[in-house]
Formats: C-alpha cells, structure tokens, sequence
C-alpha cells in the first residue's frame, strides 16, 4: 500500500477536477502499522557484509518510504483524514501529513517505532509542530503508549473527535470536504501551499513569500466571481484549475 499511496496522491493532485481528498479505510481499523514481513524481507534480505555497502543500499529505500509520506502533504489540495479503530507506526506518519484530521470517538493512536527499534518516516518532523507540546511529544514516542482520541484533541493531533464509529467520522469528514470543494480551488491551493511555507520559514520570509504568490493569484477570475456573487446574493461557481494533462 505504501508504494500506492504516492501514485494516488501524485494524480489526485494533478487532477484539475479534484478539490479535496478524504483519506479513510473500509476496514475495521485506519492502519496497525507496517507489514513487517515487507520491512524485513526488503530490507533484511541477503546483501552485502560490508557496512558501508549496507548503508549504502538502505538509504534509497528509506527514502521511498519517505516520498510515499511526503505525497500525501505534496497533494496541492487540502487532504482530511477520518480515522476510526487505531492508528499505529506508519498511521501518525501517515496522518501527521494530512491537513486535517478527524477522529471517531474509538479509535486509538500510537507512535510505535521504538518498539520496533527502528527510527520514523515522518512523525518525529512533523508531529511535534502539528501539537506543539514537547513533553506529550517526547512520552508519546519514546514511550510508544497508546493514547486516545480525546488526548488526540487535547492536544491538537486531531481537530475533531466524533461520537461513533467509521461511518460517522467518515459522514463528518465529508460534510467538511462538501463545504472546502465550494471554495475558490486557486485561493484553495495556495491557502494551503503557503501554511507549509510558514510552517518551515520564518514570519518574514513568509509574508515576503506570500505577497509574490498573492500577486499572481489575485489576478483570478475567481475574485470577480465572489464579488459578483456576493452583490447579487448567489453562491458563487468556480472553474476546475486547468483542463487535464
């Protein structure tokens, strides 16, 4: 599944139709983790004796694992995760990339890579600036305990925490969605592409950064389209971004 998941979102984000993506399981669970049969058998395979060869062989294939977390937070559309069951490992990764994140009243989170002796994929980047509490930060990852989704709303993982299960995260998510996909897709994606500017610049940069982007962006049709329908009371209509490559 890893290896689908940076295909899906590579396309998603170039499709010009697409607003936002809701990314959810059908199963009973949002993820338990890594298959470690894969894990092992890909990375524990027969090879070279020689430290540095091993090394050497080890590094690309951490890095796929990383590009396959980083599409989902590269998808230039807003992407909201509804998350029910638990949510372990390669889940807070997973999720820790996500715009928003909401979670059914069940489900359960937990950073498992010391368990597995093995260091992160991304949680340990962007975890600590989605909650902004360094202690919870540390326990939850050195200590690999469990928590639940109100912890998870307490202390910001989740936006959140809806009474029920799958079906009703999932209901919640796309009433969210619903409401984003009526929005400007330009002011949309670039909402969104300069909230990842701010959070890895300083403020400086980021308002240098964000009056070259606003300068572009303001020039869209889709400005005259809002005060249109803002003086005579309908809702306005907004163009896919660009005909399909």
């Amino acid at each position: 599944m890893w290896q689908e998941i940076p295909k899906i979102f590579d396309k998603l984000s170039l499709d010009p139709e697409v607003r936002v993506v809701i990314l959810a399981s059908s199963e009973r669970a949002f993820t338990g983790g890594l298959d470690l049969k894969d894990v092992v058998s890909k990375f524990f395979a027969e090879g070279a004796s020689d430290v540095a060869r091993t090394a050497l062989r080890f590094k690309p294939m951490l890095y796929e694992f990383q590009r396959a977390i980083d599409a989902i937070e590269n998808c230039r559309v807003p992407v909201i995760a509804a998350v029910h069951g638990v949510a372990f490992g390669i889940g807070i990764d997973i999720l820790s990339a996500c715009d928003v994140r909401y979670a059914s009243e069940n489900a359960t989170f937990s950073i498992k890579e010391v368990d597995m002796g093995m260091a992160d994929v991304g949680t340990l980047a962007r975890f600590p600036k989605i909650v902004g509490n360094d202690s919870f930060t540390r326990e939850a990852a050195i200590s690999a305990g469990i928590f639940a989704a109100s912890e998870a709303e307490r202390v910001g993982f989740v936006s959140k925490v809806v009474p029920g299960g799958k079906q009703e995260v999932f209901d919640a998510a796309l009433a969210t969605a619903r409401e984003i996909a009526s929005k400007s897709p330009v002011a949309m994606v670039g909402t969104k592409h300069v909230l990842l500017h701010s959070r890895d610049h300083a403020v400086s940069e980021n308002l240098d950064y964000v009056a070259v982007w606003n300068a572009a962006t303001l020039q869209t049709d889709d400005t005259t389209e809002v005060i249109k329908s803002f003086f005579h009371n309908l809702r306005p209509r907004f163009s896919p971004l660009a005909n399909k490559l």
